[in-house]
């Protein structure tokens, strides 16, 4: 099986779509984090699943401004998912 590229959308479930996210990556795929809706609430299951990112070389981005994470506009979101060969939304 191919390596792809995989873009996980974090609209509703912050913490499973991490999770989703650091499990894709054990098959060799090549995974983007995209949080939405939101700010990450800092939670101790969200810090945990952080972690979990940061093992698995993810860096997550996010569509809300004002946000540590590197944000990205509509225009850089839409190119994301057009790279996409699947898109997961949580």
């Amino acid at each position: 099986m191919a390596n792809k590229n995989l873009v996980v959308l974090a609209r509703r479930d912050h913490a499973e779509a991490m999770r989703v996210a650091a499990g894709l990556t054990i098959a060799g795929h090549g995974v983007r984090l995209i949080f939405m809706t939101g700010p990450v609430e800092e939670t101790p299951e969200n810090m945990e699943q952080a972690e979990t990112l940061e093992l698995c070389d993810i860096e997550p981005e996010t569509t809300v401004r004002g946000e540590e994470l590197p944000y990205m506009d509509s225009a850089a979101l839409s190119l994301a998912l057009l790279q996409a060969d699947s898109v997961i939304n949580l």
